[in-house]
């Protein structure tokens, strides 16, 4: 009998098919993982920017939950109330419990403000309560990317309140004829990239 002589292989045309079906899958393979981590650093984002505003919110919340109904002077002498709440994005009160782990000289009674500017919510505060014309608060900022923040007073009836002090000439009054009284600090910001954050806190009367 004649002996074969044809050879077992691979044709061209299934070498090709190989090298296609591996392109295909080292390119849905790179693809995938790239997507995973462009994931996990969108997560780690995401997280470190949840982190940086509660921060923020801590801070805010420290501060109001400790208000204080002492009144101050400005530059000129004229009286200041406790609170401040203004239809600008800002807010300016006085707060207990400043430490003074030092024991300097000063009151522990501190004056604090909050303020939106250029994107960023800003902090304020003053060493002395009753200002000299020279009396320069002290700022840092909270947090950035704020797209709007409003701060709102919040009466025992739940009304909110774009200004604080209520004007006086309104005689706003309960239905009893009772002067209302501030009850809680609303706080309502545009923060990206989640949106439209509230939080409320209760305060003492002022």
């Amino acid at each position: 009998m004649r002996g074969s002589n044809k050879t077992l292989g691979f044709t061209l045309v299934e070498i090709l098919v190989a090298l296609l079906v591996f392109a295909v899958v080292g390119l849905l393979s790179t693809r995938l993982l790239s997507q995973s981590i462009d994931n996990q650093n969108n997560l780690q984002d995401r997280g470190q920017r949840l982190a940086e505003i509660h921060r923020a919110m801590r801070v805010l919340q420290r501060d109001i939950v400790q208000l204080s109904r002492r009144k101050i002077r400005d530059a000129q002498g004229e009286e200041l109330p406790a609170l401040i709440v203004s239809d600008q994005g800002a807010i300016e009160f006085s707060r207990v419990g400043w430490r003074n782990p030092l024991r300097q000289p000063r009151s522990e009674v501190q004056r604090v403000g909050y303020r939106w500017q250029d994107e960023k919510i800003i902090r304020g505060y003053w060493l002395t309560l009753d200002r000299s014309y020279d009396a320069e608060p002290a700022y840092q900022t909270l947090l950035e990317d704020v797209e709007a923040i409003e701060f709102f007073a919040v009466d025992q009836l739940g009304n909110e309140h774009r200004q604080w002090p209520l004007d006086p000439e309104a005689n706003v009054v309960t239905e009893e004829g009772e002067a209302l009284y501030l009850a809680a600090i609303l706080v309502r910001a545009e923060i990206a990239p989640y949106g439209m954050i509230e939080r409320i806190w209760q305060v003492p009367s002022v």
